[in-house]
């Protein structure tokens, strides 16, 4: 079974994870954004008595498009899982574009000096601020240089039009309600500044964010490798104590029924070699692990003749699931040796397997001496490991998804269940809509 991670390739796109975190941000930013242009709003209408028309129109015009904008946001987008890849350097934009035109709409209305020295100038760094958390790295970058761009695009326009009067005493700049060219250059360099460092921070996110992915990855692959070889020694340990039993049978056989004996070991040659041939597979269709268990019986007979007896039921479809290697045989086994094999007279094991809903069911059904001798058999001669193994086994592979019951049967006998999820080999049709899996 391939392990799938989370985790995109970082030579094409960021991974998931921080894609996620860039969205959950973004979700963050607009509805702080909503926030503080409720708030201006409200300022807003608290001073329109006291402000001019023209002031009060441009707040209209600036305050309500940022208003609809944001709300149309939560309307449009809000209720996908992820918002749309641009709208975050689309709000950045937006909003250093949004500090800009009041900075210039005051100077128009007003005064330059008012617009230059408005708090509203601030906004720019808390756009700023924002990046690293929403943005890329590149347009973190085209953000910071906008904010530049635009504050210095105001102030060049703002003294080539004489909407300011220069003065390069910073001192008599505020004392005469003027504008000092250093000032203006040392507000620049500040944004300057706080565009590196948020583009920094933005990259220093990023990189933590990969290497941390990265890591978790690694992590991920070396669990998954765990498991897989705690599974290939399942299976390992599986194959050998069938043929440390099969070996003893042929055993006691040879100074009874040497022609036996010799067909028992011809029937084992070909069932390992059935067995080696699907080893490196951790599951198969169904299908062939009932080939592998007809030529386990062929071994089994030689030794019970007679007082074997095995029915079988497979539905149709039931035959085309992906199950794990070597289930079903250590089950039956498990049957034949502690249920059938104590008896005196024939018994009888039962082997079923159909589907569902989405699950497949199995069942090992025997009417041998029952779960008290079995227990009393398997402590007194230490076996017991096929049952132990198939449980282990269907733990890693499925997890939560399976269910493996033994007990006594009310009529007798011994009963093994074991339901998976239903899945077929990819490239093979599903089976009434079922799922389709690869291996």
């Amino acid at each position: 079974m391939t392990p799938v991670t989370d985790i995109a390739s970082t030579e094409w796109g960021p991974p998931d994870s921080l894609r996620l975190r860039r969205d959950r941000a973004e979700r963050i930013l607009n509805a702080l954004r909503a926030g503080v242009l409720c708030l201006l709003t409200a300022a807003a209408l608290a001073y329109a008595p006291s402000l001019s028309t023209e002031l009060n129109r441009t707040n209209v015009l600036i305050l309500v498009p940022a208003l609809l904008w944001t709300v149309a946001q939560y309307i449009l987008w809000y209720r996908r899982p992820m918002l749309p890849d641009w709208l975050s350097v689309a709000n950045a934009t937006l909003d250093v574009t949004a500090v800009s035109a009041i900075i210039g709409a005051y100077a128009v209305v007003e005064s330059g000096v008012l617009a230059l020295r408005s708090p509203i100038f601030l906004m720019y760094f808390v756009v700023l601020a924002a990046r690293p958390l929403a943005s890329s790295v590149r347009r973190a970058g085209f953000v910071a240089t906008l904010t530049v761009i635009e504050y210095l695009t105001v102030v060049v326009w703002l003294f080539a039009t004489q909407r300011i009067t220069p003065t390069m005493n910073p001192m008599e700049a505020i004392l005469r309600s003027r504008v000092s060219p250093l000032d203006e250059a040392a507000k620049v360099l500040f944004l300057a500044i706080g565009g590196v460092i948020a583009t920094y921070a933005a990259s220093w996110v990023e990189h933590l964010v990969i290497e941390a992915s990265t890591e978790s990855a690694a992590r991920q692959k070396v669990a998954t490798r765990l498991v897989q070889a705690e599974l290939d020694t399942l299976k390992l340990q599986l194959s050998p104590h069938f043929l440390f039993n099969a070996l003893n049978s042929a055993m006691a056989l040879i100074g009874s029924d040497r022609e036996a004996a010799e067909k028992m070991v011809s029937e084992l040659s070909d069932f390992l070699r059935l067995v080696l041939s699907g080893s490196m597979e951790h599951e198969v269709p169904l299908d062939r692990e009932l080939e592998l268990l007809e030529r386990y019986l062929r071994i089994q007979r030689v030794r019970f003749q007679d007082k074997l007896n095995v029915d079988f039921d497979i539905s149709d479809e039931a035959r085309r699931a992906m199950v794990p290697s070597l289930l079903l045989q250590p089950l039956l086994e498990n049957a034949i040796r502690h249920g059938i094999g104590p008896r005196a007279t024939p018994g009888r094991v039962w082997v079923s397997a159909h589907r569902a809903g989405d699950m497949l069911t199995m069942q090992v059904v025997d009417d041998g001496v029952g779960a008290s001798a079995r227990r009393s058999r398997e402590r007194s001669r230490g076996t017991g490991l096929g049952l132990a193994n198939t449980a282990t086994r269907l733990i890693h592979l499925y997890g939560d998804e399976h269910q493996f019951e033994t007990g006594p049967r009310e009529d007798g006998g011994f009963a093994v269940r074991v339901v998976i999820p239903f899945r077929l080999r990819v490239g093979s049709p599903a089976v009434d809509g079922g799922p389709v899996v690869a291996e």
